[in-house]
């Protein structure tokens, strides 16, 4: 049996399973959902197995609550691919009255959900999972905690690792079959992942033809202009520079909405906080991909690369913070955005949790200069957040890659390495 290596979602999955009729784990695929789920399941359908997959089909079209009988938790995988079975598990938890009884599992939207399919509010709720953390594939040492950082405790770690792992982590991404493989295997995933995109996920989420050459164009400009909040409209430009049909912006949406639901990209939404100026906030959405190894795939570079330019391996090492820390963030009940406003004073990481508390994060590759510019723009920014209608940030970070220790500056700053933190 293949060693499991622990989830963060794990505790979710338990928490959902305790308080809901069913549980839908959605994500990318490759991510690891259905051996999270297959951890907990007591009785498994895989709809997708090849030699039952037709038949699996036809029953879920004539009779679906015979696919639901089992020990439960009852576990559908992929269950997309018969979307009727939605509506059968929602009745089917109705009838029983208990909680924990189904696990679905996908890696896509499915495009057959229309008005006749019931939301499953209160019946099913929906946690996404992603590609692992550093924590989680046990490349961070986990010796500083989030929620001790929003519990205002000390922390102290000591940090080893050079500017060649970190580029090396991040065009390995979270994959979990990439764990414990040479490096040239290793690295090799990520590349699977991205062709598997183009040459089919891409066209099978909602039975739609799109092109493989297109669809890599505006995957690379995606990767071009990872961590910023450049427009649509500059990606579209972006594309059709070297292109020379024509590429509107309905077709530029279709295939930017394909890969959203089939969790490839995933955007981070702005913040928006009481401030005592009044200063126009920018409302636009930050780019990453869901793993920021799909960005080095659809450019075609690897670890080398990313120290030869490391401008943009500080775009690409941002896109790895942003999902270690919304993998971490997921279990402490909270969302992670941005900020940024006219002034230029950003903020690259804000995770908001449901209580109301809030930390603030500033994402740097490494070296002193680059830490001071980041915690001044954090103590900037918690200036100008009025304290009277909102609570004051909890924390204050500069994220690293490349820093010997992690401490609390005399400012109040935290200075944290990527791969000391945990949830």
């Amino acid at each position: 049996m293949k060693e499991y290596y622990p989830r963060v979602s794990d505790r979710l999955l338990l928490e959902h399973l305790e308080s809901k009729g069913a549980v839908l784990i959605e994500g990318p695929k490759w991510c690891g959902k259905t051996t999270s789920a297959k951890h907990v399941a007591k009785s498994v359908i895989e709809m997708d197995s090849p030699d039952k997959t037709e038949q699996y089909q036809q029953m879920a079209k004539l009779n679906p609550l015979n696919l639901l009988i089992g020990e439960v938790p009852h576990l559908i995988d992929e269950w997309q691919i018969s979307s009727n079975l939605w509506n059968a598990v929602r009745y089917e938890v109705d009838q029983r009255g208990e909680f924990g009884q189904f696990i679905l599992t996908g890696s896509s939207v499915p495009a057959g959900l229309d008005e006749s399919m019931h939301t499953g509010t209160g019946r099913i709720v929906r946690m996404q999972m992603r590609p692992m953390s550093l924590y989680e594939s046990g490349d961070s040492s986990g010796q500083v905690s989030l929620m001790d950082l929003f519990d205002g405790k000390d922390i102290s770690a000591v940090n080893h690792d050079s500017i060649e792992k970190i580029a090396f982590l991040i065009c390995r991404g979270g994959w979990p079959t990439a764990l414990n493989r040479s490096e040239k295997i290793a690295l090799k995933q990520a590349f699977d992942y991205y062709d598997a995109v183009v040459k089919d996920d891409i066209s099978r989420v909602d039975n739609l033809k799109r092109n493989q050459e297109r669809t890599k164009r505006v995957m690379r400009s995606y990767a071009r202009n990872v961590a910023t909040q450049s427009s649509l409209e500059t990606i579209r430009a972006d594309v059709i520079s070297n292109d020379i049909e024509t590429f509107d912006k309905e077709s530029l949406y279709g295939y930017l909405n394909a890969l959203k639901k089939i969790f490839v990209i995933e955007d981070s939404p702005a913040w928006n906080p009481n401030l005592r100026s009044k200063v126009a906030i920018r409302t636009s959405d930050t780019r990453y991909f869901v793993d920021p190894s799909i960005a080095t795939a659809a450019l075609g570079i690897g670890p080398t690369d990313l120290i030869n330019n490391l401008e943009y391996m500080g775009l690409i090492f941002e896109n790895l913070c942003i999902r270690d820390l919304r993998v971490y963030t997921d279990v402490l009940d909270g969302n992670v955005y941005h900020y940024r406003d006219k002034s230029g004073l950003e903020c690259d990481a804000v995770l908001h949790l449901r209580n109301g508390s809030y930390g603030l994060i500033e994402v740097k590759l490494g070296g002193d200069k680059l830490i001071n510019e980041g915690a001044q723009s954090l103590l900037k920014l918690a200036n100008k957040i009025d304290t009277d209608k909102m609570k004051e940030p909890a924390f204050l970070m500069v994220l690293c890659g490349v820093a010997p220790f992690a401490y609390r500056r005399e400012d109040g700053v935290y200075v944290v390495p990527i791969t000391c933190l945990k949830d």
